[in-house]
């Protein structure tokens, strides 16, 4: 994906306070941004930031853009988010203005449909959607015609929920997170 859109970096945030989540059900801030370092450690243009946990209060989406585009004001931001987040959208604080300030790449996921994004917006953003065949790459020309991509990939059937559920339970979680963020969940008694 990094290539496929010429991204030079990717930021990866951790929420202080999920929106979209009960404080109950996920670990502290500080231990969700300390796994986020593991798991990224090994890619050298994915970087962790801290901008969502350093703001101490809800998190959203509208507000974090603001502090991105102060920190990056030459660039063009894309925001990388899975389709089960995306059919959300409308729920989000100020959606429509986060749509206009960002472009948005939708990542397929396993149980849901990508053009399930076509029915919860209006026209206008319809007709903003472009669906990325597997081996295409963006180029300037697309980016000015359009400002939601669909990208179908080969998606492993991971989620945050049922490595929680699994933990709980006691079950493996072996080959859903790296082996780091296994250990750091096991050494600090996550989601028991």
């Amino acid at each position: 994906m990094q290539r496929k859109f010429l991204l030079d970096k990717i930021l990866f945030i951790p929420s202080y306070i999920p929106p979209h989540k009960e404080s109950s059900e996920v670990a502290s801030p500080l231990d969700r941004l300390s796994m986020v370092e593991l798991a990224v450690a090994s890619y050298p243009r994915f970087i962790p930031s801290s901008i969502e946990i350093e703001a101490k209060e809800r998190s959203y989406s509208i507000i974090t853009l603001g502090k991105i585009k102060k920190i990056f004001p030459d660039a063009g931001i894309f925001f990388i988010l899975g389709i089960d987040a995306f059919l959300e959208i409308d729920t989000w604080r100020d959606y429509k203005k986060v749509m206009e300030q960002c472009y948005f790449i939708v990542i397929s996921r396993p149980g849901y449909c990508l053009d399930d994004a076509r029915r919860i917006l209006d026209w206008k953003y319809v007709d903003s959607m472009y669906e990325l065949s597997q081996y295409e790459e963006i180029k300037e020309d697309k980016l000015n015609l359009f400002k939601i991509f669909l990208l179908s990939i080969d998606a492993l059937d991971i989620s945050s929920t049922e490595v929680r559920k699994r933990v709980k339970s006691r079950d493996s979680i072996r080959g859903l997170v790296s082996k780091a963020v296994g250990a750091y969940i096991e050494k600090h008694k996550l989601y028991q």
